[in-house]
């Protein structure tokens, strides 16, 4: 019998409709779940266990009168701890952040979740201010792989990303400046969408600045769809905010990707060294893609390894979010950030402005390759989840967390959507993502692709051990 923690979103609100099982039911199975994984995987910072319960006791009675109030009524969600939500503190993964204070805000996704009548049940892990591709730090410690505790759930929301692997809730509210939901989705074998910049409102705004986008983790693209209905809702705080959305995101991933234009970019023109079992899962992924009717060729987008330019944008925020921190609290930073933020320090505003125009020149490149293709397919790292605690891969060369994301961070400096899709797994039984990349506002077009992957089947990988269960999905 399948339980109700491997119920999609989609399905649970189903079974509330039909009266199969109440939102209190999910709720406690949720927490359950959390209860149990948490000593290995380590997903939350804290779980709200009384105040969702309340929470799922007024949605079940809403369902009881046939009024529920609205698309996600009921559902278990649980939020990065990056993103303020009311009632508690959002310590950021910083012991630099006091826990004291009122707390009594949402940040606006946050916010469009409880008036679509969400069940909070928890705040999840970051490392600190979100600042690396993994997820460790000095405030929650080191949040483990589902599929093997000695790996790492990647980052910067590897508690969200964990937390949906294991059951503890089908969404989660993610943030992305560099790879940060996509990262360890494709780790952990869920799927994440980076929607274009300013699609799901943002506020506070981020010290990352324009890098930083909000969005959906979840078991699949017809959830992520159906929480972007929700999330992408206007709110005046955030003054970079896109128009209103033109029709359903969930109406919009139906009718397949036949006579889609899709360009396959295995290793981004030869810049990028990806294992072969991941190369392998990301090409059965793309055949998928031809099969149901898109034209697939192989071509590389127009452009050269940008990290330099990041580094200036991203270390210039890390010195932002420390500016102003005395001697004795940088002594409590992650000495990575304390590392990165020290050169972000030193760059000059032309040096900034030097990485704004990179940044313009890769947007222009990108702008003009979708004239050509609706949609570039990659793998969304070119290896498998590494050991846990480190900021890259012992014996790996790389100094810093970009050296092993290079297909995920250019779209960022770009703020177009890019979904991970699961689509196999190595020689350990470790999950691999295919990225889907579209032209900035084709989010829809972007979940439909994936979505058309799930219906072929191409995703279905075994849940992970900590997760309990051994079935497919």
């Amino acid at each position: 019998m399948t339980e109700l923690t491997d119920l999609t979103a989609v399905q649970l609100v189903d079974g509330y409709r039909k009266g199969e099982f109440s939102p209190v039911d999910a709720t406690r199975a949720v927490l359950r779940r959390a209860e149990e994984t948490q000593p290995v995987v380590n997903a939350f910072v804290r779980t709200a266990q009384e105040d969702a319960l309340a929470q799922a006791e007024a949605s079940a009675e809403r369902w009881r009168r046939g009024a529920p109030q609205g698309l996600v009524d009921g559902v278990p969600v649980s939020v990065k701890d990056l993103l303020p939500l009311r009632g508690g503190p959002t310590l950021r993964g910083s012991l630099t952040v006091r826990p004291e204070g009122k707390w009594n805000e949402d940040a606006p996704s946050v916010a469009r979740l409880r008036e679509h009548g969400a069940v909070f049940v928890g705040r999840t892990t970051t490392p600190e201010f979100g600042w690396k591709g993994v997820t460790d730090g000095p405030q929650s410690g080191i949040t483990r792989n589902p599929y093997d505790p000695a790996r790492t759930a990647g980052g910067s929301s590897g508690g969200s990303a964990a937390a949906v692997a294991v059951g503890a809730g089908p969404l989660s509210l993610g943030t992305d400046g560099g790879g940060s939901v996509r990262i360890p989705a494709a780790f952990c074998g869920i799927f994440a969408l980076k929607p274009t910049y300013g699609r799901v409102p943002l506020y506070p705004s981020s010290p990352f600045g324009t890098l930083a986008h909000v969005g959906p983790m979840t078991r699949d693209a017809a959830d992520a769809a159906l929480m972007m209905d929700v999330i992408s809702g206007p709110d005046a705080r955030d003054w970079s905010q896109l128009g209103p959305v033109e029709g359903s995101f969930r109406a919009g991933i139906e009718g397949g990707v036949r006579g889609l234009r899709i360009a396959y970019s295995p290793s981004l023109g030869g810049q990028v060294a990806v294992r072969p079992a991941v190369a392998a899962a990301v090409r059965r992924a793309v055949e998928a893609l031809a099969a149901q009717g898109a034209y697939v060729e192989e071509a590389d987008p127009d452009f050269s390894d940008p990290v330099e330019a990041f580094h200036t944008l991203w270390f210039s925020g890390a010195a932002r979010v420390v500016q102003h921190f005395a001697p004795a609290q940088r002594e409590l930073l992650d000495p990575g950030l304390r590392e990165i933020s020290g050169q972000g320090a030193r760059c000059s505003a032309l040096d900034y402005l030097a990485a704004v125009d990179a940044r313009m020149d890769l947007g222009r490149r990108m702008g003009r390759f979708h004239g050509t293709y609706d949609l570039l397919v990659t793998p969304t790292l070119p290896i498998t989840a590494f050991e846990a605690g480190v900021e890259v891969p012992k014996g790996s060369g790389h100094r810093r967390w970009t050296g092993w994301t290079p297909f995920t961070y250019p779209f960022n400096l770009t703020q177009q959507p890019a979904a991970t899709v699961p689509c196999g797994t190595d020689g350990d039984g470790l999950p691999v993502g295919v990225q889907i990349v579209g032209a900035r506002h084709a989010d829809t077009v972007v979940l439909r692709a994936a979505h058309t992957l799930y219906e072929a089947g191409s995703c279905a990988i075994a849940r992970p051990a900590a997760g309990g269960a051994t079935d497919l999905r």
